[in-house]
């Protein structure tokens, strides 16, 4: 299934997208809760009820603005130096990890799949990553490697958009990683069964200029041992979205780096997932408003 968050007439439902299409969830089928969260804490009960219903289509996909999936998820993160061929692209400056190197990113940096990204006030080194996302589905807690496939709920295409001169301030990147409308993702969550998360082709165009182009075979850490690694330190929750690495031909790592600028369309490519596509702009200040 390719499930959905999305807004029509200024409402916002989730939907089951078919070809071209989306079906309304909640207008079809009135025990479903409106949030996705929700939905994926309760698949057991309700996905029956979906793949019961004999949904048809409701809009076409033309019609809706389709929504980050989770709007705030419980936790963001994303693992560092997770694709064979990035770290041969350094030239030596860089070693495979023998342990797997963890951010967070704030709920803050979540956008749609084709919301405008914002070129910070504070530095102009803005710079894309492709990534495969997966979504936890079930509260867990030290999970065998061999079980993790049990408790992700499906996968999306992202952009972990990173601000390099502030990546780099301390050994500690979270900082480049954690600016508002810096964690487009979507356009919609695909289900384990649609697709073979550890052989799908990746790529990153800038202005329809190919940039990044791998497969997720490269993979250094698979997603298991990222579940595995990562619920032994904390509890993963239905929603937790962890963004898996990003493959060679960053903007920051070319010969002379290209950074992004206004004006830029950035398009994330998955296959058997989708793509997002977001648009570079100025952010504009706002001033603190006591209340």
């Amino acid at each position: 299934m390719k499930l959905a968050r999305f807004s029509v007439g200024g409402e916002c439902a989730l939907g089951l997208v078919i070809g071209d299409s989306v079906s309304d969830l909640n207008a079809r089928i009135e025990s479903l809760p409106s949030k996705m969260i929700d939905l994926i804490e309760g698949w057991d009960e309700y996905r029956p009820l979906i793949e019961a219903a004999g949904l048809q289509p409701d809009y076409l996909l033309s019609e809706v603005t389709l929504l980050a999936p989770i709007e705030r998820p419980g936790k963001i993160l994303g693992i560092g130096l997770n694709y064979a061929d990035h770290v041969a692209e350094a030239d030596g400056k860089m070693a495979i990890p023998s342990k797997q190197l963890w951010f967070a990113k704030p709920a803050t940096a979540i956008t749609g799949p084709y919301a405008d990204v914002e070129l910070p006030i504070a530095s102009e080194l803005l710079d894309y990553e492709a990534e495969m996302v997966f979504v936890i589905g079930k509260r867990c807690r030290h999970v065998p490697t061999d079980k993790a496939n049990e408790v992700i709920f499906g996968y999306c295409a992202g952009n972990d958009v990173s601000v390099r001169d502030w990546q780099f301030h301390t050994n500690q990147v979270m900082m480049g990683k954690c600016f508002d409308t810096h964690a487009p993702y979507g356009p919609y969550i695909v289900t384990p069964d649609e697709i073979d998360p550890e052989n799908l082709a990746i790529r990153a165009l800038v202005n329809g200029e190919v940039r990044q182009e791998s497969n997720t075979s490269q993979l250094i850490f698979s997603c298991a041992d990222q579940v595995a690694y990562l619920s032994q330190a904390m509890t993963l929750e239905p929603g937790d979205i962890i963004f898996t690495g990003t493959p060679n031909g960053v903007g920051a790592l070319m010969t002379p780096p290209c950074y992004l600028k206004p004006g830029d369309i950035v398009r994330i490519e998955i296959d058997g997932i989708g793509y997002i596509e977001n648009t570079i702009v100025n952010e504009i200040a706002n001033e603190i408003v006591e209340q």
